[in-house]
Order: structure tokens, then C-alpha cells, then sequence
């Protein structure tokens, strides 16, 4: 087979702090693709922690497609770190019991913001917060320490708290190419065949190879 195996957590000889983490994720409500991988010195494998809010009972999923590069320190917040706010107050008294239960919400008077959906491709800069429901396109980049709080077109680069378009990476008409061309579902070994159009640019040959 040609290109790394993806079965394998740390792909890079002797560079445990890169993980391939489809390969550890427990949680039944985490979906990660083949070839994803979180950079962390501290602890690759345990990318899970950084999922926060993420309650079973929920039933939100995170869904993270193939080829994404997540840097260090990047957390997804779940739907289970909303609070109900038509009340005077937020403060969350019925999860304390004691008599306080009584007031507990119906779960569809709970936000839900639907599941968070990275795409294929999608590079998170370190240290960046996405926030619940959100989708972000495939090719997108995330610039460092950016709190995503809305969608991400497909190939944008976007930045800041809350993140705003920088720019789109390529015009319309190449992005269009690209989502119908959709690589990242290509055989490894086609892939590997055709890397040098990939870091090229070069789209002719991209869909001449997927038309082929």
C-alpha cells in the first residue's frame, strides 16, 4: 500500500506527538475520518478531552472528515454547555437537586444547536474554539486562536474572535471543481499517484484524474 496506514496511531516514526486519531477515539458520538491527525507534545491520543460538554443523553455528534490537521489546544463546545435563557436567570438550579429538580427543563426547551460537522481537508490553527452546530466546509482554514461561532464556506480562511472571511483560497469555479472532484474519497494509492497536482494546484490534472 502506498502512503502511511492509517490504522496506525503515530505514523510518523519516533514523533509520538502526532496522532492519527480516528485510531483512539472511544465515544460512539465522536465520527473522525481516515488520515486525521491532532499535533500535541503533551498528549496526542487523548484528543477526547478536548470535546467538552459532549453528554450522551444529548445525543450531539462531532463529525470530522479525512486529511484535517487539528493543532494543539483546538476544543469543540457541544450542545451540553448551553443554558436556557427565555428565564430571568441562566443559572442551571435544577442539575443541583435537593428540591431544585422540580424545575428541570423538557429537553426541547434546551438550546441544540444540531451537530458540529468539519469537513474534509480542514485545517484547525492551535488553540481555536468551535462552537456547537457549527459546519465547516471542506478546504477551510482556521487561523490560530479563533472562536469559530458560525458556518465556514468551503476553501475560506477565516480568523478572529468571532472568526470573520479573511479570503476565499481559490475562485468559485476551482472550488466547485474540487467539491465535485472530492479527493479525499479517492483510493490512497490514486491519491499517491497524483500528489503533485494536489500540492500544485493544478486542477486540470486533478479532474482529468477523477474522470478517468
Amino acid at each position: 500500500m502506498q502512503g502511511p496506514d492509517p490504522k496506525n496511531p503515530h505514523p510518523m516514526t519516533g514523533f509520538p506527538q502526532v496522532c492519527y486519531i480516528k485510531n483512539t477515539i472511544k465515544s460512539q458520538n465522536i465520527v473522525v475520518g481516515d488520515y486525521t491527525y491532532y499535533d500535541d507534545p503533551d498528549d496526542s491520543e487523548g484528543f477526547e478531552r478536548n470535546v467538552l460538554y459532549h453528554f450522551p443523553f444529548i445525543g450531539d455528534k462531532l463529525i470530522i472528515g479525512k486529511f484535517c490537521a487539528i493543532g494543539r489546544g483546538v476544543k469543540f463546545i457541544m450542545n451540553g454547555a448551553n443554558h436556557p435563557m427565555k428565564g430571568f436567570s441562566t443559572y442551571p438550579f435544577y442539575i443541583f437537586g435537593n428540591g431544585w429538580e422540580r424545575c428541570s427543563p423538557q429537553p426541547e426547551d434546551l438550546p441544540y444547536k444540531g451537530d458540529t460537522v468539519v469537513g474534509n481537508d480542514v485545517w484547525i490553527g492551535y488553540d481555536s474554539l468551535i462552537m456547537p452546530g457549527v459546519n465547516i466546509g471542506n478546504g477551510a482554514i482556521i487561523s490560530t486562536r479563533s472562536v469559530v461561532t458560525s458556518n465556514v464556506p468551503a476553501y475560506a480562511i477565516v480568523g478572529g474572535n468571532p472568526a470573520r472571511l479573511i479570503r476565499h483560497r481559490f475562485p468559485e469555479t476551482v472550488v466547485q471543481s474540487l467539491q465535485r472532484i472530492s479527493w479525499w474519497d479517492w483510493p490512497v494509492e490514486k491519491i499517491s499517484d497524483h500528489l503533485s497536482a494536489f500540492l500544485g494546484a493544478d486542477i486540470d490534472a486533478l479532474s482529468a484524474a477523477a474522470d478517468a
